[in-house]
Order: structure tokens, then sequence, then C-alpha cells
């Protein structure tokens, strides 16, 4: 089983015997600071998306605990790769912390491929490419990420959070980051819940990304 799915299941426990089964605490466990890249064909489609998530020093530690690398403290691709494997395979069952709508409509992600991880100050980086079932041309598209339960708080990167690669001409992308989730709370109706209670919390706490194309 992954470090990620390891600690989530581990921590998911403890919440439901801390806060018990009528608790709306949810709080994250984990922090990701992230990139996102969309990728576009030559012909104008999008055909998936480009992720880079730093975790957090605790999780970081975490994950690499009993791993051998050949210099103390630092670690290969190659040593991270079994690692690599098993997280982004955990992540289905998550959706990946990836929603896609294309002109309103839901859009499905295949599963990762040129997924590896790096190591670095002490923080594993997982990157990996999420190729979208259909390419295709949409005028509007949102990407939306986050955690449903808000175990893991994502937040994306100050420098260049989000890049267009190979976008046509007159493309234009908008980022809204999640507030202090004061204003959102407010929001919340029973579509937030309709899975049951806190199914939808992290929704409050979205990153957004919005591309108008013409």
């Amino acid at each position: 089983m992954g470090a990620m799915r390891r600690l989530y299941g581990l921590f998911s426990l403890l919440a439901v015997l801390m806060l018990g089964p009528g608790a709306a605490q949810a709080h994250p466990h984990v922090w990701i600071t992230a990139t996102s890249e969309l990728i576009y064909a030559p012909d104008g489609s999008v055909t998936g998306v480009r992720h880079a998530w730093t975790f957090d020093d605790m999780f970081s530690a975490y994950a690499v605990q009993g791993l051998e690398g050949k210099t103390k403290g630092a670690y290969t691709k190659d040593e991270l790769a079994p690692l690599a494997q098993t997280n982004v395979e955990s992540l289905k069952e998550y959706a990946y912390f990836t929603f896609a709508k294309a002109d309103g409509r839901k859009e499905r992600f295949q599963e990762p491929i040129d997924y590896f991880l790096d190591y670095k100050d002490a923080l594993l980086t997982l990157h990996f490419t999420l190729p979208l079932k259909n390419p295709l041309k949409p005028k509007q598209l949102v990407l939306e990420v986050f955690d449903r339960a808000f175990f893991i708080e994502f937040k994306m990167a100050e420098k260049d959070p989000v890049t267009l690669a190979g976008a046509p001409a007159g493309c234009r992308m908008k980022l809204e980051r999640p507030g202090d989730g004061a204003a959102s709370a407010q929001k919340l109706n029973e579509q937030t819940f309709a899975d049951g209670e806190n199914a939808n919390f992290g929704l409050m706490f979205a990153n957004k990304i919005t591309v108008d194309c013409p």
C-alpha cells in the first residue's frame, strides 16, 4: 500500500475515533504545494494536465521511512520509482483529486503517465500527467484541484502556478485560489453533503482554473 494511502487511512481513522460520527470539523493532515500545466495538441485541442505536487516535510519524511538509498538522505528517481508507482495507483480511488468540465460537461481522465518522484531539500515531489479520455476544443475549460474530504490541502505555488503548453492564440487563463473558507461556508447547500456528512467539504477549498478560448 502506498505511503499516501497508508497515511490517509491512518488519519481518517483517527479523525473518526476522536471526533465521532456527528462531528463536522474536517481539516487537513497533508499539505501539497502544486503546479499544473494544461497540455494542448498542435490542432488546438486540450489533451491533459501535467501536475507537480510537493508534499510537506512530515509526509515526505513518512513516505521515505525505511527506504534505502546509496547516498544517505538522498534518493534517485530510480530508487523512488516503486513509491511513485504505488502513489499514483492509490490516487485512482480519489479521482486524482482533479476534476474537469468542458463547456459545463464533466470530463474523465485516463490513468497517469510519465510519473516519477524526486526528492530535494527533504521534500518529495510527485510529477505525473493525466491524459483526458477525449481530447477536445472547448470554449471554456474548468479544472478544479482539491480533496473532497479536505484531508489533503492543495495550495497552488506562488510562482507560475498554472501554465498553458501549446494553447491556441487568444486563450486566457484565470486561477481562483481558495479563501479562508469563512465566506464559502455560507454558500454550502444540500449538494455539498449529498453523499454524506463532509463528503464534499473540500469543495470550499478548491483551486479553480478556468481557460477561455475563442
